[in-house]
């Protein structure tokens, strides 16, 4: 771990919240990453201090960057490299919890089609 400045899509790597660098980059260009609440390019410069917002799927984590690491460790390393805030934590557990609430998306559907289903799904894709 060093604190000279850090490329953003490699601390991201890093700490883990992207399984490649590339990934990372790639939300990164997308306005997906925001540094400090701002929009940032991949190779901006990032020190322990700074502030971000990322945002994967539906869900957003707020944190701040307590150290810099060049290399990918262990879960329980990059843990070490960010503190999330505690109002992002509750949004993202309540977002959580609310989608394991839902029922599941199929779970509506059940077996084969009927016969009148097929003849809909015939009509529908015109064969």
């Amino acid at each position: 771990m060093s604190d000279e400045p850090l490329r953003i899509d490699k601390w991201l790597w890093a700490a883990r919240f992207f399984k490649t660098r590339s990934l990372a980059a790639k939300a990164v260009d997308g306005g997906r990453v925001r540094l400090n609440g701002e929009s940032a390019k991949p190779s901006r410069g990032l020190k322990p201090g700074d502030e971000l917002a990322i945002r994967v799927g539906e869900l957003e984590w707020v944190v701040e960057v307590k150290a810099l690491s060049r290399q990918r460790g262990p879960a329980a390393q990059a843990a070490l490299l960010y503190a999330e805030r505690e109002d992002s934590r509750a949004r993202r557990q309540a977002a959580i919890a609310l989608r394991k609430a839902q029922p599941h998306p199929a779970a509506g559907v059940k077996g084969r089609p009927t016969k009148k289903d097929r003849r809909l799904i015939h009509r529908f894709t015109g064969s």
